[in-house]
């Protein structure tokens, strides 16, 4: 049995050869033997003819190199911005003390909820209330005093009305006892005495102005007197003011109150207030996206702690970048009410931005020119190999977004790393089914 089974083998593998191997001569001694040694006719020839041109072309294709090769189409996506960032507190106090003196209110624990102008320390008075009245005795007295002063400047006033009175009195007297000495109806004593009572009434005047004046300054120097006591009115009310250390605004506590007790000095602190609602999402934007990115558009986040996205607007996006990573801060709101988010936590932010068409191909198609370009290998029409350069858009677990390709290309997804470009290949086509 197994000379026959070698034998059977033998003969198989001889025909094999002759019908492939041999093709042409065992058809022509084929048609030599059935045509009685006559030549085969024309339409005989042309199936030949046509036999050999399709083992050509057979040959020419198993001598190209395949790959696998899948028809593209581009979609309108939406090329959302994504950054990775954290959360931040819209606003954070350290609020400490302004003035010297000690706690005698009790403490309040961390992680308490606060109003806006709530007590958080309340400082001993000490001797500023005995201060504050003082100051309010002195500018009793220093209105007091004002009242003198102005009693006093229509008095001065009215002594220089008087002694301007007395010079024209004495300038009369002096012009008649002048006459009356000329015509020698009077001694000369009498003109003497005259001019001596002129001279005299000048004096007055002279001396009813430096009172006006003493008057008018007196005044100045009550006024000066009750303003000194304001002031000193209004740093003594400051003082008390400083006793009570109050919440700037609604928030937590994020540690606990100055305990009761304790001395406080200027610059010490009482604690420190956070607010979370809304809280802030913060991110830094390359250089390459920042045109993308506009204040009020629309943003969602993950945590990396989980749950569900939170959503809120950009609010803010800076106009100078970080010297060192050339990037621009941006901010986005998010409503907080629960005090759910945290400071500090990660999240992964998407900032919402115009659309653009895109192809979704496996990471895996993409590859590197001889200039170090990222880009797919492609084809033409006539099945050659092109390189097109790509910018990644999106990566997913379907594969990556990639734009500047036509709207329709055929990207080698298999065997694109054993091609160049400008060689021709024998392509099979895979349907997209992403």
């Amino acid at each position: 049995m197994r000379v026959v089974s070698f034998l059977l083998a033998i003969v198989v593998a001889a025909g094999l050869y002759l019908w492939v191997i041999e093709r042409d001569a065992t058809l022509a001694f084929i048609a030599e033997r059935t045509g009685d040694g006559t030549q085969p006719d024309d339409a005989e020839a042309a199936e030949s003819a046509q036999a050999e041109d399709a083992d050509a072309e057979a040959s020419e294709d198993r001598a190209l190199i395949k790959v696998l090769v899948r028809k593209s189409i581009s979609r309108e996506i939406s090329s959302a911005v994504i950054l990775r960032g954290q959360t931040e507190a819209s606003r954070q106090v350290s609020v400490l003390a302004e003035t010297s003196s000690t706690v005698v209110s009790p403490p309040l624990r961390k992680g308490a909820v606060i109003g806006a102008g709530q007590l958080l320390c309340q400082l001993s008075p000490g001797t500023r209330e005995f201060t504050l009245n003082e100051a309010r005795a002195r500018l009793a007295e220093a209105i007091a005093g004002k009242t003198e002063a102005e009693s006093r400047v229509p008095e001065a006033e009215s002594r220089v009305v008087e002694a301007q009175a007395r010079i024209e009195e004495a300038l009369v007297n002096q012009n008649a006892a002048q006459r009356l000495s000329e015509g020698g109806f009077a001694a000369a004593t009498r003109v003497k005495s005259a001019e001596a009572s002129l001279a005299a009434a000048r004096a007055t005047l002279e001396a009813a102005r430096s009172g006006v004046t003493a008057a008018t300054s007196g005044l100045q120097s009550a006024e000066a007197r009750i303003q000194s006591a304001a002031a000193s009115i209004a740093i003594a009310e400051k003082e008390l003011e400083r006793l009570e250390i109050r919440a700037p605004f609604a928030g937590l506590l994020e540690s606990d109150t100055a305990e009761l007790g304790s001395l406080l000095q200027p610059g010490d602190l009482c604690s420190v207030v956070i607010q979370l609602d809304p809280v802030k999402l913060v991110a830094f934007v390359p250089e390459t996206e920042v045109e993308r990115v506009q204040v009020g558009a629309m943003a969602s986040a993950e945590l990396a702690a989980g749950g569900a996205p939170i959503t809120g607007a950009v609010s803010f996006l800076s106009r100078s970048s970080d010297p060192t990573t050339r990037t621009f801060r941006v901010e986005i709101e998010v409503p907080n009410s629960d005090f759910a988010i945290r400071d500090g936590q990660t999240a992964e932010i998407q900032i919402s931005a115009a659309g653009s068409k895109a192809h979704l191909l496996p990471s895996s198609a993409l590859t590197l020119n001889a200039d170090g370009q990222l880009g797919l290998r492609t084809l033409d029409e006539n099945s050659v190999v092109q390189f097109s350069r790509v910018n990644v858009l999106r990566d997913t677990i379907d594969g990556v977004w990639l734009t500047g390709l036509p709207d329709e290309v055929d990207v080698i997804v298999l065997g694109q790393e054993f091609v160049t470009a400008g060689v021709k290949v024998a392509p099979t086509f895979q349907e997209q089914t992403q």
